[in-house]
């Protein structure tokens, strides 16, 4: 069950002395619209599951399916009758300090399904992963909670390398991407992220990694997921979404530091982004609500 929602911002409680909360549900209950600062981490164990997001994009699960929800994603979950599912939250921060985590992050946004058929090489593993957090986070022994993290690492790096390794099958002309381009693009992410609030156009990022224009778009879309410019925009609302919750930066401010050349362009981007305007998440995700 939901424990504390104001309006749709839902505030996690988690586990005493932890940045985790994890259900071992078995209830016939819905949850309606909401979302959460934290990753949810959703695998049926009995049956199936249907989430949905906004813009009525449904996803049905399967039992063993996993769906990684990224931060701040509106969406909502209805139960069948009978089933069995793990529902697992926990704080991004802890581990997006780390570029390539950030970059991965990107490529799962707003949600990422993973099924023995799109995932096949590595699902048996993070489903035993999960099987793992639920059973390490009810003993609750002496660093459990270092111990669930790192399983968490774990399933990330399984998660990126596969993607990185993934051909594309619907374009096999497509270049494929080499390990020394793989590294190139995360330094230029890295570089957008710790200067997304200045202008950042294409044509010098591109310079920057030595490939021409029309090869760099086709090798970062193909490595991030998204487009150059998308990517810009998707690191500006992250970084303004930290900058809002602080009580003494107005919506003003944080679109000028974020990149942002006027108010409307900003709001416009983040309600695109959120669901929701800036005024709107300040109100709801205020340093209160931090876990």
């Amino acid at each position: 069950m939901i424990e504390n929602l104001n309006g749709i911002f839902e505030t996690v409680n988690c586990k005493q002395r932890t940045t985790l909360k994890l259900y071992d549900n078995d209830e016939y209950e819905d949850y309606p619209m909401h979302w959460h600062p934290a990753v949810e981490i959703v695998m049926p164990t009995e049956s199936g599951y249907t989430l949905m997001f906004t813009n009525n994009k449904k996803v049905e699960l399967k039992e063993g399916d996993i769906c990684i929800i990224c931060p701040c994603t509106i969406h909502a979950i209805f139960a069948p009758p009978k089933g069995r599912r793990i529902i697992f939250q926990l704080n991004s921060s802890n581990l997006r300090f780390m570029k390539d985590i950030e970059v991965l992050m990107s490529v799962l946004s707003p949600y990422t399904v993973i099924t023995p058929e799109n995932f096949g090489d590595i699902h048996e593993d993070l489903r035993r992963y999960m099987e793992e957090i639920k059973e390490e986070y009810i003993a609750g022994d002496s660093f459990s909670e270092v111990n669930i993290y790192s399983k968490v690492l774990n399933m990330l790096v399984l998660i990126g390398k596969s993607y990185a390794k993934k051909t594309d099958e619907e374009a096999m002309e497509k270049t494929a991407v080499q390990d020394e381009y793989i590294e190139k693009m995360l330094e230029i992410c890295n570089y957008i992220d710790k200067h997304c609030g200045e202008v950042l156009k294409l044509d010098n990022i591109a310079d920057m990694s030595g490939f021409s224009k029309f090869y760099f778009e086709r090798i970062f879309k193909q490595i991030t997921g998204k487009s150059f410019y998308k990517y810009v925009n998707y690191r500006r609302i992250s970084k303004a979404e930290e900058l809002l919750v602080e009580p003494d930066n107005s919506v003003t401010d944080v679109a000028l530091n974020c990149g942002f050349s006027s108010i409307s362009s900003f709001i416009r981007m983040f309600k695109l982004q959120k669901g929701c305007t800036p005024t709107e998440f300040k109100s709801m995700y205020t340093k209160d609500n931090l876990h």
